[in-house]
């Protein structure tokens, strides 16, 4: 695993300020031997070489210099956390012992941890134990009902797997150089994304990098987003919500989708004339509250003086609701491109009701100091060029 050891990455690091052995050495305060091992370590690592030895020095080769910059932004993310707790901290702290830090903080029971982990409970107690120990503080709580991480802890463990994530764009970026499909893309897809464009995308996207791995999460905007911050995701996509909901997202407007209100091809109120009052007797299935598309359709009523309808259920499957409308006279509230395909196959109908301001703006969300990887880009670009010949 590339960067398992971040002693290593550090020398590795002094050796590409300086271009020397000797120097690294001084500013690490390790041997040359250790120097030399380690670069050599990395090297089998990351299964290409990393320098250029010279009589005038060392010089980073193309795999090198992505190292370098990886790595750096890596590190410095992991030494600004680390002496947030304790300055000795960047010079003891080991993966190991963040591996298992950030386990406990997710998990709060040492256990649970282990079994995520796949090593000993023992293990992972003495290594949090140790990073105490090195703090001179402790770093979670202890209760009853279990360990509950400090403030600092927590941040600790978030930045922790950011800088861990960045040492993985290096491995799938060390890949490219040599034509491998190293690593994978995982996207966090919200309904309406999982419907339009992700199809189309991931088809183009196969053609190009036929055997690179792609990951699709979904979840709720509010567990997505929190997985994008700790670097589980690379990127979301789906509504964009106004204004951004934090400082270090970036959200970026691929394209603007509406609402329509669907119903069954047996409705009644396909023949008749509509009105909200009409509308709100009845039966309707929406999804929860607090998505831009329940806040949509709850404003539709109260701009208009009207009390919600009475009867609603909360889904966010379309599947479900398309099944329903087919048995019963319940009516549903959707994205017009979320529901093109069913509208377009005659599964259902679109009721001749506008709903009132209801565009929206659909795009990325990423972390602002993200550094997408070549891949990354391309998938992200598939997705604004898809989206552009859909308007």
């Amino acid at each position: 695993m590339l960067g398992s050891n971040l002693r290593h990455l550090r020398v590795f690091h002094a050796v590409a300020e300086t271009g020397s052995v000797t120097r690294a050495a001084e500013l690490c305060l390790v041997s040359q031997p250790a120097v030399t091992q380690a670069i050599a370590k990395l090297e089998a690592e990351a299964e290409l070489p990393l320098f250029r030895r010279t009589s005038q020095g060392f010089f980073l080769t193309e795999a090198g210099a992505l190292l370098a910059r990886r790595g750096k932004r890596a590190l410095d993310m992991l030494d600004g956390a680390l002496n947030e707790i304790a300055p000795r901290l960047p010079l003891t702290a080991t993966r190991a012992q963040l591996l298992a830090l950030i386990a406990t903080s997710e998990a709060q029971n040492f256990s649970l941890a282990a079994r995520q982990l796949g090593i000993a409970q023992p293990t992972v107690h003495r290594a949090v134990t140790q990073l105490e120990r090195e703090a001179g503080k402790a770093l979670f709580q202890r209760s009853a009902f279990g360990i509950v991480p400090t403030r600092a802890c927590a941040m600790l463990a978030r930045i922790a797997r950011l800088s861990f994530a960045e040492l993985d764009q290096a491995v799938s970026e060390l890949g490219d150089l040599v034509g491998r499909e190293v690593g994978e893309i995982t996207i966090g897809a919200m309904p309406l994304a999982r419907s339009h464009p992700m199809p189309k995308v991931l088809a183009r996207f196969r053609e190009k990098r036929p055997n690179l791995r792609i990951r699709i999460i979904e979840g709720t905007y509010d567990e997505l987003l929190g997985q994008l911050r700790r670097g589980d995701l690379d990127f979301l996509i789906g509504a964009l919500r106004s204004p951004a909901p934090i400082e270090d997202v970036v959200q970026e407007r691929v394209f603007d989708d509406d609402l329509v209100l669907l119903a069954g091809h047996h409705h009644p109120l396909l023949q008749r004339p509509l009105s909200l009052e009409v509308l709100r007797q009845q039966h309707w299935l929406v999804t929860r509250t607090g998505t831009p598309t329940r806040t949509q359709f709850d404003a539709m009523f109260h701009a208009a003086g009207l009390a919600l309808p009475d009867s609603i259920i909360e889904t966010g499957s379309v599947i479900l609701m398309r099944e329903m409308m087919e048995i019963s006279d319940v009516l549903s509230c959707v994205s017009h491109l979320q529901a093109r395909a069913d509208i377009d196959r005659k599964l259902v109908a679109v009721l001749p009701f506008a709903v009132p301001h209801s565009t929206r703006a659909i795009g990325l969300t990423y972390r602002r100091d993200w550094m997408p990887t070549p891949a990354q880009s391309l998938i992200m670009e598939e997705i604004r060029q898809a989206s552009a010949e859909a308007l």
